[in-house]
């Protein structure tokens, strides 16, 4: 029963969790936000307590059955390794410690140092997140786009079509590479990447040595006929000495299935191994309950990996700064090129540039979920594949706060809309010798109409140029035709938001001649 217990809320969860990822409507997001914050990792830098409790708990229960059933990465690795359908197909293989720990000290200094796109690229959750958003959602969005024709065609509008575009040729060929190393792994030798390069799978790992019910061999009853090794897919039952590396046991049930002789159980005792059996011991003990020295280092070695991630997700929560605010606009006019920008523009509910930089694992899902199509991946190696804010197709409305309702590790924290239209991420900056009513004497004003927090106004290009009543006149007292009477844009950046409405819409082109110049901290005006 525990094998189908498991595989049943495994599907469950794998399936939604996917889904989650691939939404475009916001409609996962309102049901089902809850699974991407009970992830491991997002829930630490997110400093969420009670999911922690909860996943730590659950793992000094029953092991790591975390892996085996919440964490999507595994799961899908659980899915190659059944496709191949093939029985007897693994062995037993002493685990690579020193590997191990050197990937959970790299993990946990990224952390520690702020970069946590590092971690972020072999974290469980960012690397299923990215690998779905990168890989499977523009397909998804074709897919959808292909229902929404057909049922456009018969007079129904119960689908809509959205843009499928590559964010970032970058991302997405990480991505790849690393969907194919996980599925080769996962073919050959099942749980190879989650035992081997996963940190979170290592850590946890070091908690199940401790954990109440284990998987347990009575060497009385075993016949040696091998199939429970042979059918593990972590690799972790030792026939020659009938013991299970609990470090790496996922409880999948796949060993208690193939036994034919009862002699593996899921409980909390370990068997009484049968007298004289040469240079076994007359009782099987757990490794981490072996001689004093062995038990010393396994708890030291839990206590140093709780200590590290734990005391940088605390450094990070000291990172807070301010609250932040957006707002919005209308058009998409002509294929924009991105200015030069002395400072990143991060969205809004991030804070400041540092807090995000901290906090974010680069698992894609802001980037997907953003209906503006105004986040995408960074290419720069300090914050490689974390999302950054760009105008080139779209803008940021005041009636979206998207990003900051699908964030599970605080990068972005939730604003509500009242809050994020008093969030300054930045502020308009105008270039005159990019401007039409400059550079080719015509009238224009478009970001001052379009402006939604009114934060633009418009002047005289001419000097002398006086407003009486609804009339222009020049310095001698003529009255200026409105064809003829030029006005340049002059940006008040006490109520600037950010938003990039007026860099998207102006049709100076290839560059705006008004941009959005991001702020280091987010302003709240």
């Amino acid at each position: 029963m525990l094998k189908k217990i498991r595989l049943t809320l495994a599907i469950i969860f794998w399936v939604l969790i996917t889904w989650l990822l691939l939404d475009f409507t916001g409609v996962a997001q309102a049901y089902l936000g809850w699974m991407a914050k009970i992830q491991f990792i997002p829930a630490l830098l997110a400093l969420n307590i009670g999911a922690l409790l909860f996943v730590i708990t659950l793992t000094l229960l029953m092991g790591r059955i975390y892996c085996s059933i919440i964490c999507p990465l595994g799961v899908m690795q659980d899915f190659i390794a059944w496709l191949r359908r093939k029985k007897n197909k693994y062995n037993f293989s002493p685990a690579l410690n020193t590997l191990r720990f050197s990937v959970l000290v790299i993990a946990c200094a990224s952390l520690a140092l702020g970069v946590a796109w590092v971690g972020g690229l072999i974290f469980p959750y960012s690397t299923y997140g990215r690998i779905i958003s990168t890989v499977f959602a523009p397909l998804y969005k074709l897919a959808n786009n292909g229902l929404a024709a057909i049922s456009e065609h018969y007079g129904s509008y119960a689908f809509y079509e959205v843009e499928v575009w590559f964010k970032s040729i970058t991302a997405f060929v990480v991505a790849l590479l690393t969907l194919g190393i996980i599925a080769v792994l996962a073919w050959k030798n099942g749980r190879t990447w989650c035992n081997t390069i996963c940190p979170v799978g290592t850590l946890l790992g070091l908690i199940s040595k401790q954990s109440f019910l284990k998987i347990n061999i009575d060497a009385e009853k075993c016949k040696n006929c091998r199939k429970c090794e042979r059918n593990c897919k972590a690799a972790c039952i030792d026939l020659g000495t009938h013991t299970v590396d609990y470090s790496r046991c996922v409880v999948c049930g796949n060993c208690l299935e193939e036994c034919k002789f009862d002699a593996l159980k899921f409980s909390s005792l370990s068997p009484t191994l049968s007298k004289g059996e040469g240079e076994r011991p007359q009782r099987f003990t757990p490794p981490s309950e072996g001689t004093g020295e062995a038990a010393d280092t396994s708890r030291r070695a839990v206590l140093t990996g709780v200590a590290l991630l734990a005391g940088t997700a605390i450094a990070k929560a000291q990172a807070k700064v301010e609250p932040k605010t957006t707002d919005g606009g209308l058009a998409d006019i002509i294929k924009k090129k991105k200015p030069r920008r002395e400072k990143l523009i991060t969205p809004p509910g991030s804070l400041s540039i540092r807090n995000l930089r901290s906090h974010c694992t680069a698992c894609q899902l802001c980037i997907d979920a953003c209906p503006n199509d105004v986040l995408r991946p960074s290419s720069s190696l300090d914050r490689f594949m974390q999302p950054e804010v760009s105008f080139e197709k779209g803008y940021c409305r005041p009636e979206c706060n998207r990003c900051s309702q699908v964030c599970p590790t605080s990068a972005i924290q939730p604003v509500t809309i009242e809050q994020r239209t008093a969030i300054q991420v930045g502020h308009a900056v105008w270039t005159r010798e990019l401007c039409i009513p400059v550079k080719d004497e015509k009238p224009c004003g478009l970001c001052a109409r379009k402006c939604p927090a009114q934060a633009i106004q418009m002047v005289p290009l001419q000097a002398g140029v006086h407003q009486d009543g609804r009339r222009w006149r020049d310095a001698d007292g003529q009255e200026i035709p409105r064809e003829k009477l030029l006005l340049i844009p002059v940006v008040n950046e006490e109520t600037c938001i950010g938003c990039g409405a007026c860099e998207n819409l102006c049709p100076s082109s290839p560059i705006s001649a008004i941009y959005v110049e991001g702020h280091e901290v987010h302003k709240e005006i």
